[in-house]
């Protein structure tokens, strides 16, 4: 694998560091989805306006949405962390590859 010049390495260390700083956490989701989850503070937090409004006038949809969002809020930091981190990386021209995890690859 080849080094890469010092231009595109800072760049690259640009683009991470931007994206660390806009990164939402899932434990972060889940500690707001217990204090505020009827009204929708962690769909909030993710971004998710719209449907945040929505749980907040319907109280969570007399909270099944807030239960169901129970089970799919590690999916949804990770979407967004995804779209996040893709914007960000081709706004700095950087074509992003997927991370592989080494069990994946059967290792």
């Amino acid at each position: 694998m080849r080094a890469l010049p010092e231009w595109e390495r800072i760049s690259v260390l640009r683009a991470e560091a931007e994206y660390a700083s806009v990164r939402k956490d899932a434990r972060t989701a889940y500690l707001i989805w217990v204090f505020s989850g009827i009204f929708g503070g962690h769909r909030f937090y993710l971004g998710d306006t719209g449907r945040s409004i929505a749980m907040l006038f319907t109280l969570g949809g007399l909270g099944v949405w807030t239960l169901i969002d129970l089970l799919f809020i590690r999916g949804r930091v990770r979407a967004v962390n995804r779209t996040r981190r893709a914007a960000i990386m081709a706004r700095h021209g950087i074509v992003d590859v997927p991370i592989v995890s080494e069990r994946a690859l059967g290792g």
